[in-house]
């Protein structure tokens, strides 16, 4: 479902199992043209693999990681604390900024994805205007004014 065929550009990665919040993510970074290399992995075993450079993104450059990731936290096969805490313990990997992005508002799962070293914790609106303003807020900060280490 990913949008970019360069696996080496990915600036960012959408982890997300729900097709139409995550389309509507694309949605909203198009609306300020931040859209062009972006990557959805549609459970957490496949955010890992992209990190970890298994089965189909064997081949993916390591040199440039994305600028930031979208974690959804209820994902099928690995949840999304798990590829949190296997991001945030890897050196490698550990300073790509992490925004979970979901509907929980469970404060233990926030508590932990703060102990595990997550950048920032976003419930998502339920309302449409609201999830479309939340989603390009966050991509113009995490792509335009966020700066890294390299």
């Amino acid at each position: 479902m990913g949008t970019t065929n360069n696996l080496s550009a990915v600036d960012i990665l959408i982890v997300e199992d729900n097709p139409k919040d995550a389309e509507l993510t694309l949605r909203a970074l198009r609306k300020n043209n931040l859209a062009n290399n972006v990557l959805i992995a549609e459970d957490g075993e496949e955010a890992l693999d992209f990190f970890f450079y298994r089965n189909k993104y064997k081949g993916r450059c390591p040199d440039s990681p994305p600028k930031v990731v979208l974690l959804d936290l209820k994902l099928p096969k690995v949840s999304g604390l798990e590829v949190l805490r296997e991001v945030k313990s890897n050196s490698k990997i550990k300073n790509i900024p992490v925004v979970v992005v979901t509907s929980s508002r469970e404060e233990p799962d926030m508590i932990e994805a703060y102990n595990m070293g997550v950048n920032s914790y976003v419930v998502k609106p339920v309302d449409f205007e609201q999830f479309m303003n939340a989603m390009s807020s966050l991509g113009l900060y995490w792509l335009l004014v966020n700066d890294t280490p390299r």
